[in-house]
């Protein structure tokens, strides 16, 4: 997911964005132990979407705030 897609999203389209990306984290740590997973970048990638995700929400809360 690209970083303008995520900036356009709102509040409550984040959290359920990232609910749903650490979902699909934790199915793909389970693939990737019982050796099922072609690429296991898609980890990778997958955190550094929620990482984003949650970057961006907090960026909303605080501007919220001020």
């Amino acid at each position: 997911m690209d970083i303008k897609e995520i900036r356009e999203m709102s509040a409550s389209e984040l959290e359920k964005a990232v609910k749903e990306q650490k979902e699909a984290l934790f199915n793909l740590r389970f693939q990737h132990s019982v050796n099922q997973l072609d690429n296991p970048m898609k980890i990778v990638e997958t955190r550094k979407t929620i990482a984003r995700m949650l970057t961006v929400l907090r960026e909303k809360q605080i501007s919220e705030n001020v």
